[in-house]
């Protein structure tokens, strides 16, 4: 027993390292990151467009096997939220219910879940309606029994929240958060921002979002073709 927790904790001392170094060897200069998010907002303001664009951070990856390698996935908690039109649907009790009414969130309670009926179409439907759901405790583990396996196949299964928890703190939470997640091709596409942040405020989300991926692949920087950034009407603009 004492073999496992010790093997357990260099285990994690070694990843805390991993990290580390990863972070100490961050291969783009601050110069030419803050050049990039310049070039990236000031070329929204030159036309102004009546949405406010969103910031994507686009990967190209290499010495990657899409077949044979093991394909990643991980999720960080940005500093500033990148999109603050991301919609969350509460799936809640009585009382979670009420508390999104109040705070104009959406939501549904166990009765309008039963009336979609196990439906393919509606549950479909409802999982390309939002962007992400957020499920009571008290009622979380009868979704699979209620909507079947859509939510979870649309990668949008809810994350539980509790009557202890501040509900638009939860929904902050899950607005802050980005996924990588390698597919079948060498190409990733993350949100890291929108057009009206701040230098300052898109940099540091730019640079968590690389650090993070970094992390997760398999030779760490040697894995890495190419990092654009790109406003949703704007030009790429290269980072490395």
């Amino acid at each position: 027993m004492g073999g496992r927790c010790a093997a357990l904790f260099l285990s994690k001392v070694r990843s805390r390292i991993c990290l580390k170094e990863t972070i100490m060897s961050f291969k783009v200069s601050r110069e030419t990151l803050f050049e990039c998010v310049k070039l990236v907002l000031d070329g929204s303001k030159d036309k102004k467009r009546n949405f406010v664009e969103t910031v994507e951070l686009q990967i190209g990856l290499k010495n990657y096997d899409p077949q044979k390698d093991k394909r990643f996935s991980g999720t960080v908690k940005l500093k500033n939220i990148p999109k603050r039109s991301l919609k969350v649907c509460v799936l809640g009790d009585e009382s979670h219910c009420d508390e999104a009414r109040a705070n104009n969130i959406a939501c549904m309670d166990v009765e309008s879940l039963k009336k979609l009926n196990k439906d393919k179409k509606l549950v479909k439907k409802l999982a390309k309606r939002h962007d992400a759901f957020l499920a009571s405790d008290t009622i979380i583990k009868q979704i699979p029994r209620l909507l079947g396996p859509g939510l979870n196949k649309a990668g949008k299964f809810p994350t539980m929240i509790t009557h202890n928890e501040n509900m638009m703190a939860k929904i902050d939470d899950i607005k802050s958060t980005i996924k990588f997640q390698m597919k079948k091709v060498l190409c990733l596409n993350v949100a890291v921002g929108h057009v009206e942040m701040s230098e300052e405020e898109l940099a540091q989300n730019v640079f968590l979002a690389i650090n993070f991926l970094v992390s997760l692949l398999k030779k760490n920087w040697q894995n890495v073709r190419s990092l654009h950034m790109k406003s949703t009407m704007g030009k790429v603009q290269r980072l490395y």
